[in-house]
C-alpha cells in the first residue's frame, strides 16, 4: 500500500506556483505516455486569445443609416461641433437727456463674451467596401492607385498599413470624406470597384 502523500496548505502552493516547471504546474507527464490534456488546452486557449489582435476591420459594417440595404457595409465619421467666441457691446443704462434733448449723462455699455455654438455636432455615413472585398490583390490594387496620383510612395504591400491609411484619408478628403476607411466612392473614383447603372 503506498504511502500517504503529504497534505501542504493552500499558502504553499500559492507561494510556490510562480518557482514550479511548467510540466508540474499543469501536472503533465512529459516522459510518460500519460498526459492530462485538459488543462494545457484550457491555458493554451486562453493565452492564444490573449495575445490575438483585433481584426482590421472590426468597425466596418457594424453600424448603419436608417434604410441602408441590407448586406451593405458602413462607416461614420463624427463631424465636431463649432464653437466660436463673440464678444460684444451690451448697453447697461441708457443715456439720460435733458429737456432740450442735451445729453445729461451717456449710455453706459460693457464688453461681454460668450462661446455660442454655430455648428452642432454631426454624424455622417458613407458607404465601404465589406471586408471579404478588401482582398491582397484587392489592396495591391488601391496602392497602385494611388501612389499613380502622388498619394502613396511606400511598397506595394497588399496590406492596409499606416501609409495606405494615410494616402486614403488625403485622397477621400478631396471627396469630402475625412477619414482613413475606404468608402465605395472613393473606390469607384479609383477606378476599383463597378459603378452602379441607373435604371
Amino acid at each position: 500500500m503506498p504511502a500517504p502523500q503529504p497534505q501542504l496548505p493552500a499558502a504553499f502552493w500559492r507561494r510556490s506556483a510562480s518557482r514550479l516547471p511548467l510540466a508540474r504546474i499543469l501536472n503533465v507527464s512529459v516522459a510518460g505516455p500519460s498526459v492530462r490534456l485538459l488543462a494545457p488546452i484550457a491555458i493554451s486557449v486562453g493565452l492564444l486569445a490573449g495575445c490575438m489582435a483585433p481584426a482590421p476591420f472590426e468597425r466596418v459594417g457594424r453600424s448603419a443609416p436608417a434604410g441602408a440595404p441590407p448586406g451593405t457595409c458602413w462607416e461614420s465619421v463624427i463631424i465636431p461641433a463649432r464653437i466660436e467666441t463673440i464678444t460684444e457691446q451690451v448697453m447697461i443704462s441708457e443715456a439720460e437727456t435733458s429737456v432740450d434733448g442735451t445729453i445729461t449723462k451717456p449710455a453706459v455699455f460693457a464688453t461681454e463674451t460668450r462661446q455660442e455654438i454655430t455648428r452642432p455636432r454631426e454624424e455622417s455615413y458613407f458607404q465601404t467596401l465589406c471586408p471579404d472585398e478588401l482582398t491582397p490583390d484587392y489592396i495591391s490594387s488601391l496602392q497602385r492607385a494611388l501612389a499613380a496620383r502622388g498619394l502613396y510612395d511606400g511598397l506595394i504591400t497588399a496590406t492596409l498599413n499606416t501609409q495606405t491609411r494615410a494616402a486614403i484619408r488625403r485622397y477621400q478628403q478631396e471627396l469630402g470624406i475625412d477619414s482613413q476607411t475606404l468608402s465605395l466612392r472613393a473606390a469607384r473614383s479609383l477606378g476599383l470597384s463597378a459603378v452602379e447603372l441607373a435604371d
